[in-house]
């Protein structure tokens, strides 16, 4: 039997990454992180087919020109970011599910393309002042980017309601909690 699709997408900052990193520490639930493909150079440490598919630029447009990306996105000037098909089909053909740290466009429109196959969960701030500060207090990005972040922020909670459920971050442990209750359930069905 072929694994369901997981999606997981939120604005930066709202703990995203940590509750599907604490849910795939507990490995109760038979699932696998899916690699997303970039364009940009390995950070320090990062490995290709571990950390991401790093790809030339010429690779990505190649395989954007092939349609072979269930969401990709151009997310600064000439630095891409997407999913590759083969990936989903690598872990989901094994009887894998599989889930996805996208962002929120991309979630929209793997869940348009997968429809009953996946399940689409929408991280969302308590607030959008919450966010800010969470931001700030991260101490990783300077002020611009910071109002930046908080402005796309603004515009990405607006996808909320395309997606199957949202869960509202204000308590961590409760966040993974609801995230984990709901992707059991997804699976079970």
């Amino acid at each position: 039997m072929k694994g369901k699709i997981i999606i997981i997408s939120a604005p930066s900052g709202c703990g995203k990454s940590t509750i599907i990193n604490a849910l795939l520490e507990r490995g109760e639930i038979d699932m696998q992180f899916s690699i997303s493909a970039t364009n940009r150079p390995p950070r320090e440490g990062e490995q290709h087919g571990v950390n991401y598919y790093f790809l030339t630029d010429d690779e990505f447009r190649n395989y954007i020109s092939q349609d072979a990306f269930v969401e990709y996105e151009e997310v600064y000037p000439g630095r891409f970011y997407g999913t590759l098909k083969s990936e989903i089909s690598r872990i989901t053909d094994e009887g894998h599910n599989v889930i996805l740290d996208i962002d929120v466009k991309g979630g929209v429109n793997v869940k348009r393309m997968f429809g009953e196959k996946a399940i689409s969960i929408f991280i969302e701030p308590p607030s959008v002042e919450t966010l800010r500060q969470r931001l700030v207090n991260r101490a990783t990005d300077p002020e611009d980017a910071i109002n930046q972040r908080v402005a796309k922020a603004e515009y990405e909670i607006s996808f909320a309601p395309e997606f199957d459920v949202t869960v509202i971050n204000d308590d961590l442990q409760e966040a993974i909690s609801q995230v984990d209750s709901v992707i059991k359930g997804f699976i079970a069905s």
